[in-house]
């Protein structure tokens, strides 16, 4: 697994415990990034923090774009999971300039596959496809 890879999962670990518990992303990510050494030591990696604070910038417009193109799901009846994976998608696609689409769309898809269910994936997929086949014409 790439250390990007990792940074991801890492990210949709504090996203999806912050969507459950009703906490900051932002709070939650500074107050596990302290310095510590020794074999259990899990550092905060630094495309982790990007992503968070990107997510938690904005989320608003990410939100509202997975309500408008998550067609027959409201946002609080798609799975927590589900939701926190096309947060990162989108983010990656539409605020990652130098990361290709279909790699923001193809790590989504690996962590829905290997955290939600087959059938997850195939409507991620769809939501981020769509989202990227737009995205120029998008006002962000």
């Amino acid at each position: 697994m790439s250390a990007r890879s990792k940074a991801r999962k890492q990210s949709l670990d504090i996203l999806y415990e912050c969507d459950i518990r009703g906490t900051s992303p932002l709070e939650t990510l500074e107050s596990r990034d302290i310095e510590v050494e020794g074999p259990d030591a899990r550092p905060i990696r630094e495309y982790t923090k990007n992503l968070i604070a990107g997510v938690s910038l904005h989320q608003r417009k990410i939100d509202e774009l997975i309500s408008t193109y998550a067609k027959g799901w409201d946002m609080d009846r798609l799975p927590a999971v589900d939701r926190n994976i096309l947060r990162l998608g989108i983010y990656e696609i539409l605020w990652e300039s130098e990361l290709p689409d279909a790699v923001a769309i193809d790590e989504a898809l690996d962590l829905a596959k290997d955290l939600s269910t087959d059938e997850s994936a195939g409507y991620i997929h769809g939501v981020l496809g769509r989202i990227a086949s737009i995205k120029e014409d998008l006002s962000l």
